[in-house]
């Protein structure tokens, strides 16, 4: 055991601790934590829907035309539906949009340059690149005095037809696939180019000289100009040479080809949800939050895939996130593996709770139950504590490894609905599996052997800690 934490301790802590400080990864981090704010708005609407809406349908055959008829009781049902679809609209619908403006934001920030400016550079740069037209063609005979009307006003509606069919060109639509969770990457890439070089140039000092009675505000804003109009001026160009490089084709729509479907692809594979749940257990043991280590992955791939079910089950219901969703998301996480906290550390407190013998373990399991009920688990990491305690490292580094195999599989096998739903992290366990689910009760049995299964793999070591002395540890 020794050897092994001298090892981790000479390897793998200085790239823990490098990462940690890694000022653009911390920038990233931080981008998505701002996003919460609308990002849960968004998901409480969803939710709400699934509740009154999705949920009743599955049991009562008529609940989906009753509430289209609008009478009665329904009526207010219909009227919810539709205020949470507002709030999904400027939330969900537009995450990525979103995200775009807090990535530059933090990165700015990261630099200590404008922070609001280096927001709107990155949203501004982000979005120029999306298409704005609209062309589709609908095959179909069309009566030949019907072509004469639809081409009598093509120049201001658009449309056109010929005998095989009616063409729609349209400009000023902005697919709303094109501004959510689809959008991120595309937002992490381009907005970080433009953020980067509008910082380097605010650095620089590269930028308008105001006179000193110029108000603060206004001196601000005149000197991100030059950076901002550089920075979005060299990512206009790189769009118009990717254009002729790739014709026919946005460079939203070839990240998501080449970058995101196959990060969020390999996401998908055991080995890859074994791994992050393997370091993320070894980053906590030695005192590093590996959550926030890991984020980048956990939050920039695991956390796009559970925005894409959210909107897919929003657009379609169960059924659509089954056939275009992702099975394992950011919240499968939560749900089979780190009740309490990273480690499944709500089952260990539990076990001394019922087992320990221990003066000090009783303190701090009657202490950090309540916390850890809401996955807060900082008390018993670090008043235990469960950091560097060699003999807790075999149950805590196993126990979330036996647990997220058991849901992963469950996953896998459509035993259970995969999360649909983003819900806050400080939601207890149990209820946690069934809001995440969409209410699936089959989340909640399988959530629960996880729990049980943690539970039994502590127990043996919370005993073999009451024939230890607090100083042998």
């Amino acid at each position: 055991m020794d050897a092994l934490t001298a090892w981790l301790e000479k390897h793998v802590l200085p790239i823990a601790a490098k990462i940690g400080a890694q000022k653009h990864l911390v920038a990233l981090r931080d981008a998505f934590i701002g996003t919460m704010p609308a990002t849960m708005a968004g998901s409480v609407a969803v939710m709400i829907n699934a509740i009154i809406r999705d949920l009743p349908g599955q049991f009562i055959s008529t609940w989906g035309a009753s509430i289209a008829e609008g009478k009665g009781i329904f009526a207010l049902i219909s009227t919810i539906i539709t205020i949470n679809g507002y709030v999904w609209n400027g939330t969900l619908a537009i995450a990525g949009i979103i995200f775009a403006f807090s990535w530059g934001f933090n990165l700015a920030r990261a630099y200590g340059v404008n922070d609001l400016a280096g927001g709107i550079v990155s949203l501004a740069a982000a979005i120029s690149g999306v298409t704005y037209s609209f062309s589709g063609t609908l095959a179909q005979k069309v009566p030949a005095d019907l072509v004469d009307q639809i081409n009598a006003n093509s120049a201001t509606s658009g449309w056109s037809a010929t005998a095989d069919g009616i063409t729609a060109n349209a400009w000023g639509w902005i697919p709303l696939n094109n501004m959510d969770a689809n959008f991120y990457f595309t937002a992490m890439i381009v907005g970080f180019v433009a953020s980067i070089i509008f910082c380097k140039l605010m650095l620089a000092n590269i930028t308008i000289k105001m006179p000193e009675q110029v108000p603060p505000a206004v001196s601000k804003a005149f000197a991100a100009i030059i950076p901002a109009t550089a920075a979005l001026y060299a990512v206009a160009i790189f769009y118009w040479i990717f254009s002729k490089l790739v014709p026919g084709m946005t460079l939203l729509a070839w990240i998501q080809e080449m970058i995101a479907k196959p990060l969020l692809g390999f996401s998908q594979g055991y080995g890859a949800v074994l791994v992050v749940t393997l370091f993320v257990q070894l980053f906590w043991f030695f005192g590093i939050h590996g959550t926030n280590v890991l984020a980048p992955i956990l939050e920039g791939v695991f956390s796009v895939a559970q925005l894409k079910n959210v909107n897919l089950f929003q657009e379609g219901g169960m059924s659509a996130v089954l056939d275009d969703g992702y099975k394992w998301v950011r919240g499968s996480f939560d749900i089979y593996a780190w009740f309490g906290g990273a480690g499944g550390t709500l089952m260990l407190l539990i076990a001394i709770l019922i087992f320990s013998k221990r003066a000090d373990y009783r303190a701090v399991g009657t202490l950090g139950v309540g916390p850890g009920i809401f996955n807060i688990n900082e008390p018993v990491m670090f008043g235990m504590p469960i950091v560097l305690n060699a003999l807790l490292f075999i149950p805590y580094i196993l126990a979330p490894l036996v647990s997220v195999s058991i849901g992963f599989f469950a996953t896998q096998a459509g035993w259970v609905n995969p999360v649909s739903q983003q819900v806050v992290w400080v939601t207890p366990p149990i209820l946690n599996a069934l809001l995440a689910t969409a209410m699936d009760w089959r989340a909640v049995v399988v959530s629960v052997i996880c729990m049980a299964v943690t539970f039994i793999i502590y127990t043996p070591f919370v005993i073999a800690a009451n024939k230890i002395q607090p100083s042998d540890l």
